[in-house]
């Protein structure tokens, strides 16, 4: 269809004119051709174009609008306005330069605010329980079995071998009195020699005997030697010929021992025909215990004893055996336990060391000596008026003894040996017993209510301190 000449304005008369005339018919005035176009020329139709959806992108072909606006001269310039209501975040021109808006769905764009922090959440903590499992598997794990390890310090397996190293080196100890058994006990060999063999035991084991016989774990029973023995120790020796007999223990060291170490006796309790080296077990409960002793005839304790205590089982018959460490070997001779409805597993043994010394000295045929002041004491007496009285009184004062000439007088009341406090007769004696012959010592006694130092050298007279 051919195109309709359009017409023009004068801009001098404002009178409309043909598009082709040079000047204005009305006028004169020369005309000027602009390409705006008449207000009154048809707005040119826009053709609404549909695109198919792409990936959440439309074109905005329908969001567009012609808009005419008019001047003085009536002369309209065309201008494509997108709608103001679509965002101007990108825009697109297709090949036919037609504007393409993205429009993007409302309810994925909402979405997106929480699917990326919740996949972050996700992913942070599936890296967290790999992280912790790595490290359970490869660290904790392994502490745990560590630290189980350290706390378990003995794997208990029994004491089997350590008792077979012993065994066979304990016997039965027999004492007859006009060839009649009146007393059992144990022993264990000690030592040997190039002709003889040793065993240890108690003294009051054989104390009152004219004949001593032992029996081995191959029931053999052999006669013994008294080699030596000794009252306030309570140790006493046996010798033997050496090819009699089957094992020698093997001895220990009771000074390195610490409180909860496993020990074991090996006795021959009660009736040793029936009940001949049996095995207890128990535990080193405390050391250097100070512990009264009372002969076997009397109640009233004579001497003190510085002994192992431990809650192995011992029972009469056990006196003289060996007590153990875990290896097997000796560390003490059994003695003594404490006998009363009231306790339990209260035993003690004389340390190896102790024992050993005064061996040595059988062995070698040394007099067992003791210091000796000379004097004769009491223990304190409660009365009405000192209920409570305690300490050690003098009774009686040998003539030209060490503590005559040391000063001490009958009445005199002894309160120390050097530092230590003096309870009874009983630890007076012990704590002198503990210095050697020719030593000094400072006895502070308490004579007419004050109180005097006096040093004394001790002699060696014998046991009647």
């Amino acid at each position: 269809m051919p195109t309709k000449k359009s017409n023009i304005i004068c801009s001098h008369c404002e009178k409309e004119i043909p598009s082709e005339s040079i000047f204005c018919q009305y006028c004169g005035e020369k005309i000027v051709k602009e390409e705006n176009k008449s207000a009154k020329t048809e707005t040119e139709k826009i053709e609404k174009v549909a695109e198919p959806i792409i990936e959440e992108e439309v074109i905005a072909k329908d969001n567009i609008e012609k808009v005419t606006n008019s001047t003085e001269d009536k002369n309209q310039n065309v201008e494509i306005i997108i709608n103001e209501e679509k965002k101007e975040e990108s825009k697109e021109t297709n090949s036919n330069n037609e504007i393409i808006v993205p429009i993007v769905n409302n309810k994925f764009e909402k979405s997106k605010k929480y699917i990326y922090p919740i996949i972050a959440v996700v992913v942070t903590f599936i890296l967290c329980l790999g992280a912790f499992t790595c490290f359970y598997q490869y660290y904790l794990k392994n502490l745990v079995i560590e630290t189980t390890k350290r706390e378990v310090t003995v794997t208990d397996t029994g004491i089997s071998e350590a008792v077979e190293k012993v065994y066979d080196a304990v016997v039965v100890v027999e004492s007859y009195s006009k060839n009649k058994l009146y007393a059992t006990g144990t022993g264990f060999v000690y030592k040997t020699d190039d002709k003889d063999a040793y065993i240890l035991t108690n003294n009051h084991v054989i104390e009152g005997a004219d004949e001593v016989r032992v029996v081995f774990t191959n029931n053999k029973r052999e006669k013994v030697d008294v080699v030596g023995s000794d009252q306030y120790s309570d140790v006493a020796l046996l010798g033997i010929d050496k090819e009699k007999i089957i094992s020698v223990a093997e001895i220990g060291n009771s000074e390195n021992l610490k409180l909860g170490d496993t020990t074991f006796a090996v006795g021959s309790p009660l009736d040793s025909s029936t009940y001949a080296w049996t095995v207890t077990r128990g535990v080193i409960s405390g050391k250097n215990r100070t512990v009264a002793v009372s002969a076997s005839n009397s109640n009233v304790a004579t001497q003190v004893m510085q002994v192992l205590q431990t809650d192995t089982a011992i029972n009469s018959g056990n006196s003289g055996g060996p007590l153990c460490n875990s290896n097997g070997e000796v560390i003490g001779i059994t003695n003594m336990k404490l006998a009363s409805s009231q306790v339990e597993g209260m035993g003690f043994a004389i340390p190896i060391e102790t024992a050993v010394k005064y061996a040595e000295k059988f062995i070698k045929g040394e007099e067992i000596t003791y210091p000796y002041i000379g004097v004769t004491v009491a223990d304190a007496q409660p009365t009405y008026r000192d209920p409570d009285a305690s300490g050690v009184y003098v009774q009686a004062v040998e003539s030209g003894s060490p503590a005559s000439k040391g000063g001490l007088q009958k009445g005199d009341k002894i309160l120390k040996i050097n530092d230590v406090e003096i309870e009874n007769s009983s630890f007076f004696k012990f704590e002198l017993y503990k210095h050697d012959i020719g030593d000094k010592v400072e006895i502070t006694v308490e004579r007419d209510g004050n109180k005097r130092v006096l040093t004394i050298t001790l002699g060696s007279k014998g046991m009647n301190a």
